[in-house]
């Protein structure tokens, strides 16, 4: 860690929380160069749905390069990439009656919402997005603008604007009906806000702290976009390529985005890969109108189109993982009394939200002693998150559920007003 320390900018984030130097992964495990060995419930940040080194997708991806495939080819065509895209129409987009063209915007997540914006503002004329509170849609300019967190945004150095945000559903409390609310700005010509090019979000906000949508707002929403000649985009970065349980979020809800962003578990290796999805009729772009050098990641194209025949040729890994999230939702709700917590989430994205925010931050730092990888979320670092890799085996589940809530039983110990709740994690583990 010397090393680290002396040479890499103070802007890191994740070595100080995981103070160690990883050697070695495999599956939902990682192992440090002291030997010791960590149950991953991070999974890359989602990156890593299919857990680390998936040997189907290794052996794609050792096969390619001993072949001396293209593995750098900015948007030219090759056989890599007419396979990922053939792979995702017969395997994503057929089976769910979609028709949506493909375009590689850069590497990273934020390069596909910096190109679902400028595109939405392109083909209708408008220039406002409408983002909602506690999103999170990426660091550079643009994705920043529609971000909420004012840590991240300050981070800017410049105004961030064109951007209207408006209180994600929930966020009024459950009686609040937040899409009336939008209705009534925008059929109000004096309310100051005009008819938006788009409205961007995430149907579960991961880094905003698990925070979910209902099926009838999303569908409110749909309704109230297409009446406005506004675009529906979202933004299943995180949460998209089965984290929810099918490989959109969006399928449960019935609803059809105009523009999708994807990244992270699409290349299902953890290599860099992202594509902006659109209607065939926004197709407005001309030849190397929006661009970059790292557009066509070949590597990244073989391992996707591997994850994607296998995973994705039935409903078995969707199966798994509803079966996966209802043994973690039944532990998390056990450990919500003591905790003073509420659980939160979809699929294998789930939370606990803590009242008092330093909690979260103890669990997650006792966890890691314990050996077990488990982030924080929300605005105040809230929320314990649970984001294993969908693959995960129910025993690796319920080991890594059990060092959770060891690390809990920790955490309240440090806390001389938690003693009653340490002895209440007692009698609910007995």
């Amino acid at each position: 860690m010397e090393t680290i320390e002396r040479l890499e900018s103070e802007v890191r984030t994740y070595c100080r929380t995981f103070p160690t130097v990883f050697t070695r992964a495999r599956g939902v495990w990682l192992e440090d160069d002291q030997g010791k060995r960590y149950l991953d419930f991070f999974a890359g940040a989602g990156a890593l749905n299919y857990g680390h080194n998936h040997p189907v997708l290794k052996q794609a991806l050792l096969e390619y390069l001993t072949d001396d495939g293209v593995v750098h080819s900015l948007d030219m065509a090759t056989g890599a990439k007419i396979r990922f895209l053939e792979a995702f129409e017969r395997r994503v987009l057929r089976p769910r009656d979609l028709s949506y063209k493909v375009m590689f915007p850069g590497p990273t997540g934020t390069n596909a919402v910096e190109a679902a914006l400028k595109l939405a503002r392109k083909v209708t004329g408008r220039t406002t997005v409408v983002s909602f509170t506690n999103a999170f849609h990426g660091m550079t300019l643009g994705s920043l603008a529609v971000t909420g967190n004012a840590t991240k945004r300050r981070a800017a150095g410049v105004p961030l604007t064109n951007v209207v945000r408006a209180p994600f559903d929930g966020y009024l409390g459950a009686d609040t009906d937040s899409i009336a609310y939008l209705e009534s700005l925008f059929a109000d010509g004096s309310s100051g806000v005009d008819a938006p090019a788009a409205f961007l979000l995430e149907t579960v906000q991961a880094e905003g702290g698990v925070n979910v949508a209902r099926t009838p707002w999303l569908r409110a929403l749909a309704d109230l976009a297409r009446r406005l000649g506004a675009l529906l985009v979202v933004d299943d970065i995180q949460v998209g390529c089965g984290r929810t349980g099918g490989f959109f979020s969006f399928e449960e809800a019935g609803i059809t985005p105009d523009i999708v962003c994807l990244s992270k578990s699409l290349s299902g290796y953890g290599l860099p890969l992202a594509i902006t999805l659109l209607r065939r009729e926004l197709d407005a772009w001309q030849p190397g109108e929006h661009n970059g050098t790292f557009r066509g990641h070949n590597p990244a194209f073989v391992t996707a189109a591997a994850a994607l025949e296998h995973f994705w040729s039935d409903a078995t890994l969707t199966r798994a993982v509803e079966e996966r999230s209802a043994a973690a939702r039944e532990r998390l709700t056990r450990l919500a009394g003591p905790c003073n917590a509420e659980v939160r989430g979809r699929g294998l994205i789930l939370g606990l939200a803590c009242a008092d925010p330093s909690l979260a931050r103890r669990i997650s730092t006792h966890a890691f002693a314990q050996g077990l990888i488990i982030e924080t979320a929300g605005a105040d670092d809230h929320v314990v998150k649970l984001l294993t890799p969908l693959t995960i085996q129910p025993d690796e589940l319920a080991e890594g559920l059990d060092r959770l809530e060891r690390a809990v039983g920790l955490a309240l110990d440090e806390s001389p007003g938690d003693r009653q709740s340490r002895r209440r994690l007692q009698a609910v583990a007995s």
